[in-house]
C-alpha cells in the first residue's frame, strides 16, 4: 500500500484522538463500505442491550423466584453467583473462538444463545433446569462481553472513547430498563414470573440480525483481511502489573454490580419499600450509566491517568453504602443515585482495556484476562452477601462488607489507570 493511501483510520491508534461522527468513517479502498461500520455500530448498540436484561430482569423478582423454586438465602446467593462464574469460564474461550470464526460470527452466536436461555428458562421446572438455561444466556453474554472492546478496537481504532461510551451507554439503559419495566410487566401478565422473565428474549432475538451480514468476516477489523495481518508478537499477559491491576479493579467493580443487581431490590423491599419502587430504584442505579457511561469513556479517553475519575466513584459508592446503613428507606433515592455513579467504573474499565494495549492483538488478550479473572475474582460476593444476610438476619454485615470492598477497588482502579501499555511490561 502506497503512503497517500493511508487514510485516518490507520494514521492512529491513540484512544484521546477526537471522536468523529459515524457518519464520517472512511473505508479503505477494496475495504468495506460506509455502511458496514455503520452495521457494526448498530450491531454493538444492540448487542450491549441484551448484556444485562437477563440479570436484572431476575433480581427485580428473585423473591417471586425464590418462592416458586422453594430457594433457600444460600441457594438464591449460589444464583446471583452464576453470572460472573460463567462469565469467567466462557469469557476466556471468546478469543479463541474469534481468531477460528471471526468475531462477528461469535457475537451473533452470543446473541442466539441469550436468546435461546431466555425462552428456555421460564419453562423449566426446577432450581437446576433453571440454572442450566440461565448459564446458556450467560455464556452468550460473557463471549459478547469480551468481544465488544475488541471489535471497537479494530473497526473504530481512532474512536475507542466514543465507541465505548456508546455501547456502554446502551448496556446501562438495557440494564436498568430490564430493572425498571419488569415488575410493572409481570404484574400486567396476570403476576407470572415466568412471563416476566421470558419477554426479554424478544430483544434478544432483534439484536441477532446487524450479526448476520457479518458471520463470514473471519478478521473482525476494517480493511484487514486475516491473510494480510502481521503476526502479533508473544504476549506474556501474566507478567504485566498492570494487567493484573485492570483485572482487580474489574473484578471488584463486578462484585459490587452483580451484588447490586441481585441483591439491592431486596434490600430496599426489607426496608419497607414495595416491590414496584424497589425495582425503580434498581433501574435509577443502572440508569445513572446512561449518561455517565457515554460521558466518562470520552473523558477518560483523553487523560493519561485515569486515577482521579477511579477515586470519584469509589468515593460515591462509600457514601452510598454509608447511607443504605444508615437509613436504607428514609434516604433510597439519594442512595440509589449514589450507587448508580460508582457503578459507572464498569464502562472505565472497558476503555481502560482499550487504552492500555497498543495493538489489536493486545486488546484482545487483555480483554480476556482482565474480564475472565476478575469475574473469576467477583464469583464469592454475590454468594458471601446471601450467607451473610441468612445467617445475620439482616443487611448491616453485608452493606459493610460492600463498603469494605471498595477500598481495595480504589487502589486497584488507580494503578491500572497509569500510563503505560501491557507491551511496556511483558
Amino acid at each position: 500500500m502506497r503512503d497517500d493511501e493511508t487514510t485516518p483510520r490507520t494514521r492512529t491508534l491513540d484512544p484521546a484522538a477526537p471522536a468523529a461522527p459515524l457518519t464520517e468513517v472512511p473505508a479503505r479502498e477494496g475495504g468495506p463500505a460506509p455502511w458496514v461500520f455503520r452495521l457494526v455500530a448498530v450491531g454493538l448498540v444492540l448487542a450491549a442491550l441484551n448484556l444485562r436484561p437477563a440479570i436484572t430482569s431476575l433480581g427485580a423478582l428473585l423473591e417471586e423466584v425464590r418462592d416458586g423454586l422453594h430457594m433457600s438465602g444460600s441457594v438464591a446467593g449460589v444464583l446471583t453467583s452464576v453470572p460472573p462464574l460463567c462469565f469467567a469460564v466462557f469469557g476466556v474461550m471468546a478469543p479463541r473462538l474469534a481468531r477460528r470464526f471471526g468475531p462477528g460470527a461469535v457475537v451473533c452466536a452470543g446473541m442466539v444463545a441469550i436468546t435461546a436461555g431466555l425462552v428456555i428458562r421460564p419453562l423449566v421446572g426446577g432450581t437446576a433446569g433453571f440454572l442450566a438455561a440461565s448459564a446458556l444466556a450467560l455464556m452468550g453474554i460473557a463471549v459478547s462481553n469480551v468481544l465488544m472492546p475488541v471489535i471497537v478496537k479494530r473497526w473504530f481504532p481512532d474512536r475507542v472513547g466514543s465507541m465505548t461510551g456508546l455501547y456502554s451507554m446502551a448496556l446501562a439503559l438495557g440494564t436498568s430498563l430490564a430493572a425498571a419495566v419488569t415488575v410493572p410487566m409481570t404484574d400486567a401478565m396476570d403476576g407470572s414470573w415466568k412471563a416476566g422473565l421470558g419477554i426479554w428474549a424478544a430483544l434478544a432475538a432483534v439484536a441477532i440480525l446487524p450479526w448476520i451480514p457479518l458471520v463470514r468476516d473471519r478478521s473482525g477489523s476494517a480493511g484487514h483481511p486475516a491473510a494480510h495481518r502481521p503476526k502479533a508478537p508473544a504476549l506474556r499477559i501474566t507478567r504485566s502489573r498492570t494487567a493484573w491491576a485492570l483485572a482487580c479493579f474489574f473484578g471488584l467493580q463486578a462484585t459490587a454490580a452483580y451484588i447490586t443487581m441481585g441483591w439491592m431490590p431486596q434490600i430496599f423491599r426489607d426496608a419497607g419499600v414495595s416491590a414496584g419502587t424497589a425495582g425503580v430504584l434498581l433501574a435509577l442505579i443502572m440508569a445513572m450509566g446512561v449518561p455517565l457511561a457515554f460521558v466518562i469513556p470520552r473523558v477518560a479517553a483523553r487523560m493519561k491517568n485515569q486515577g482521579p475519575i477511579v477515586v470519584v466513584l469509589g468515593a460515591c459508592g462509600l457514601i452510598g453504602y454509608a447511607g443504605l446503613y444508615f437509613a436504607p428507606s428514609g434516604g433510597a433515592w439519594v442512595w440509589a443515585l449514589l450507587l448508580g455513579i460508582s457503578n459507572c467504573a464498569f464502562p472505565l474499565a472497558l476503555t481502560m482495556i482499550g487504552m492500555r494495549s497498543r495493538s489489536g492483538a493486545g486488546v484482545v488478550r487483555l480483554s480476556a484476562f482482565a474480564q475472565s479473572t476478575g469475574y473469576l475474582i467477583s464469583i464469592p460476593g454475590p454468594l458471601l452477601v446471601g450467607v451473610l444476610y441468612q445467617h445475620s438476619g439482616g443487611w448491616g454485615l453485608p452493606i459493610a462488607l460492600m463498603a469494605a470492598l471498595m477500598v481495595p477497588q480504589m487502589v486497584a482502579g488507580i494503578l491500572a489507570g497509569r500510563d503505560r501499555t501491557i507491551e511496556d511490561e511483558c
